[in-house]
């Protein structure tokens, strides 16, 4: 029989690590937003938000095969959940009503959903080879799942790399998204890849590359901490 879950009263909270280019800047005008949010808004509410904005983004890339609208509509759907996504902690912070663990339980599962929808529609676009996006998917998840790991064993949630975080991903779609509808990605010579499946491959190989960096960093400072013990003379 399942054991209830206990009161979060004696649990300690990760400790959050961001450090992205625009953290500073977000941070304020989250706060500027959560302040003014009215009162029959909650996290939740801006949970579900964040997690149907991408299910939309994913939509409107597929959309986007047929029409650049799709592009733009990706866009759109981008800033929603880039509103959901990061003002809903802010928010339960600002109104003293933190869940701490079902705030990140809750918050990553719809991560992991949405970000699925996300590369889905990239993989259904014709924009980005269906293999591509498939290498891109696993290689974010496999971040994904040391981040989650190290957070569970090491008590950091850290949520940026190298000054790039979520927001700045975001951006960088957005970014695609604009140029995108402006000119149509070169075709490599010789390939059936184009140069922006090149791109998204670099992506899939730095992502790849901050997970095996940090997975051994993680790895090293847990064995010190907790060194092979001794084995007892008989």
């Amino acid at each position: 029989m399942a054991q209830p879950v206990t009161s979060s009263a004696s649990f300690q909270p990760e400790t959050l690590v961001q450090q992205s280019v625009l953290t500073a800047l977000e941070k304020r005008v989250l706060h500027w937003l959560a302040v003014r949010m009215p009162d029959g808004i909650n996290s939740d509410h801006l949970t579900l938000l964040a997690l149907f904005a991408m299910v939309s983004v994913g939509a409107s890339y597929w959309l986007s095969r047929y029409t650049p609208i799709g592009l733009v509509l990706a866009t759109v759907w981008l800033a929603v959940n880039w509103f959901g996504d990061s003002l809903d902690g802010t928010l339960a912070r600002v109104r003293g009503q933190q869940r701490p663990r079902y705030g990140y339980y809750v918050d990553h599962v719809v991560d992991v959903v949405g970000v699925l929808f996300l590369f889905a529609g990239l993989g259904l676009s014709g924009y980005l080879h269906p293999s591509v996006a498939a290498t891109l998917l696993i290689a974010y998840f496999l971040l994904s799942l040391e981040v989650y790991l190290a957070t569970h064993s090491l008590g950091r949630f850290r949520m940026s790399f190298f000054g790039v975080g979520p927001t700045e991903l975001r951006l960088v779609l957005a970014a695609m998204n604009t140029a995108l509808l402006v000119v149509d990605p070169l075709p490599i010579a010789g390939s059936s890849l184009t140069v922006l499946d090149a791109g998204a491959l670099l992506g899939a190989a730095s992502l790849a590359t901050t997970f095996a960096v940090s997975a051994v960093r993680n790895a090293r400072e847990l064995y010190r901490a907790e060194p092979l013990p001794v084995r007892p003379i008989r």
